[in-house]
């Protein structure tokens, strides 16, 4: 089992260039959520500890607004969430809910931290892949601004945003 989520983890863009040894090390120091549909991964504006993986299922991203929780999109199986926590230490900037009953591989923030001590350059690499990846997901926020801004009231964030 542990083999083929090292292969999963590999296919990831933020773990593009991670050797196995270092992934086998994440896994052993990671925990596998598993939640029914409805329940929360965590909640805007909780601390953030941790990324998570997404091995199977579906979770919708939300945003609260005026008191009411708002889709962003759907992420599913082999997408990642929470990874700015990696980055930026600040809590939650959405809610993560389970669509369908999901299992996630849950990576701390503390996990990341052993791999800096144990070897930079792989740290660097992952630290280097998740930067990419937020910054992808900003230039697709910054699209989907625009054509609001343009007048698109009904834009369908899968044409703008697919999944990874």
């Amino acid at each position: 089992m542990q083999e083929n989520r090292i292969e999963a983890l590999q296919a990831m863009p933020i773990f593009g260039g991670i050797r196995k040894d270092i992934l086998a090390f994440l896994l052993g120091d990671s925990e596998v959520l598993s939640l029914p549909e409805g329940d929360y991964f965590f909640h805007e504006n909780d601390r953030a500890e941790s990324l998570y993986v997404l091995e199977s299922g579906e979770v919708a991203v939300l945003k609260l607004w005026n008191g009411r929780q708002n889709v962003l999109r759907n992420l599913h199986k082999g997408d990642c969430f929470g990874e700015m926590a990696i980055m930026d230490l600040f809590p939650r900037s959405a809610s993560i809910r389970a669509v369908t009953p999901c299992a996630a591989i849950q990576l701390s923030t503390a996990s990341f931290q052993k791999i800096y001590e144990m070897d930079l350059e792989q740290f660097a690499i992952i630290q280097m892949n998740i930067g990419r990846e937020i910054s992808r997901r900003l230039r697709v926020a910054d699209e989907q601004l625009f054509r609001v801004r343009m007048g698109e009231s009904d834009i369908d964030p899968a044409t703008v945003f697919p999944s990874t």
